[in-house]
């Protein structure tokens, strides 16, 4: 075996062991789950926002809330019989039950070690009082949301490609390893079931910890090999190819949500629909993305970093331990990306491609800011966040992700440095 091939086995090795803390909890259980869809002339529309409610015996087992993609899972604590009921309050303008009465299914089977899926019959409805206000409201906070998840994420590989000229297609699954080490720690029976702000901590420190390994066993010894940045993107494409499909097999493909966070009805406020887990997910990137700046501008390391990623031979020549640099920022991507894995599942769910799906915009929102810029990918993930979420306006839901890829194309086109890039950034 080769020095190479035997330190991306390690590295394998050692991802494989940090999803499979959690192996003996998420592989097993039984749930109740679902995907809701508003069937009407014009097509079928996933309905999000709606709070699903499983009991048993009288008492609630469990609540979710359907995601952007209409789906919805309730975790629950056995086989056995329950009642799984439909929160009609909770269904958006325009959509209702075909059936008014069948809002609850009073005998769901589960099976042990075995999901079991149901299905509510929805298509057009009464229109209630939402005004176009509201409803633009809603979207944005929707967007700021989107948006500030995405720069969680987009900072890390935009520093990465700064400081090492890599195009990392391995950064998404950082993404769902921060979502599945947090939901072992706080969501699972074989975990310490601590509180989600608690479990975040060991997962993000975890997700900073694999970043660093990334680098010493594969990405370092690449480059002191001089290895042309085209063959390392096609690593990269490799190593996420493998990572994701190890997730897969540990975690399993059912979406699971964080339990302290899986059921909240919206509240009105100024005539806008919020979910409070929405406003406290841009609370916290806002302040981690403060820090982040505050971080790159105002200590020894941030300097260096920067130094680093606007001339690495001129850096270096100045006394700067460049290598040290770059495992600071692989350390820093990690994190961010666990971070923004956690924020992005506590608004979804836990899935085992969240980062794939998630992948394509970070893309779009480091290129249309900027490629190795930090605050060019802070400014064009909230661009490209508004956009997704506002296209809805006028496009079926299913096109809004291929919206934030026009919008690339468009920017590729017409300035392709992006927003705050130079032209020496790019070819």
């Amino acid at each position: 075996m080769t020095p190479n091939l035997r330190r991306i086995t390690i590295g394998l090795v050692l991802f494989a062991a940090l999803v499979a803390i959690a192996a003996p909890a998420l592989g097993a259980g039984e749930a109740i789950k679902g995907r809701l869809i508003a069937v009407s002339p014009e097509g079928r529309e996933p309905v999000a926002g709606v709070s699903m409610i499983v009991s048993q015996d009288a008492s609630e087992i469990g609540t979710g809330v359907s995601d952007e993609d209409g789906n919805w899972v309730v975790t629950v604590p056995s086989a056995g019989v329950y009642q799984v009921a439909l929160d009609q309050g909770t269904l958006p303008d325009g959509v209702a039950l075909t059936d008014p009465d069948a809002d609850e299914l009073p005998n769901v089977v589960v099976k042990e070690g075995q999901p079991t899926t149901v299905i509510f019959r929805l298509g057009p409805g009464a229109s209630s009082a939402v005004s176009n206000f509201g409803r633009v409201g809603s979207l944005i906070i929707l967007g700021l949301k989107l948006g500030a998840i995405i720069a969680l994420c987009a900072i890390g590989l935009s520093l990465v490609f700064a400081v090492t000229g890599l195009v990392n297609f391995a950064h998404g699954e950082l993404v769902t390893l921060g979502a599945v080490l947090a939901f072992y720690f706080h969501g699972t029976p074989a975990g310490p079931q601590w509180p989600l702000a608690v479990a975040a901590v060991p997962a993000v420190a975890l997700g900073g910890l694999f970043g660093w390994v990334q680098d010493k066993v594969i990405w370092k010894p690449l480059r002191d090999r001089r290895v042309s940045a085209l063959a390392m993107m096609v690593v990269s494409i490799g190593l996420a190819f493998a990572l994701r499909n190890l997730i897969l097999i540990v975690f399993d493909g059912l979406p699971r949500a964080y339990p302290d966070w899986a059921g909240q009805p919206a509240i009105n406020m100024l005539g806008i629909q919020i979910v409070p887990k929405h406003l406290f997910a841009i609370a916290v990137a806002v302040v981690v993305l403060v820090g982040v700046a505050l971080f790159l501008q105002r200590t020894r390391a941030g300097t260096a970093l920067r130094a680093v990623s606007d001339n690495k031979d001129l850096a270096e020549s100045s006394g700067i331990d460049v290598n040290q640099i770059i495992a600071i920022t692989w350390v820093l991507s990690g994190t961010l990306a666990a971070l923004g894995g956690i924020i992005f599942a506590l608004t979804e769910t836990v899935q085992w491609d969240m980062g794939f799906k998630l992948l394509l915009l970070i893309f779009a929102a480091v290129v249309l800011g900027g490629l190795g810029t930090a605050y060019g990918a802070i400014v064009g993930s909230f661009i490209v966040g508004l956009t997704v979420e506002l296209s809805t306006l006028v496009f079926p839901n299913e096109l809004k992700a291929g919206v934030g890829l026009l919008l690339l194309i468009v920017m590729l086109l017409v300035r392709p440095q992006g927003i705050l890039g130079t032209k020496d950034r790019i070819g």
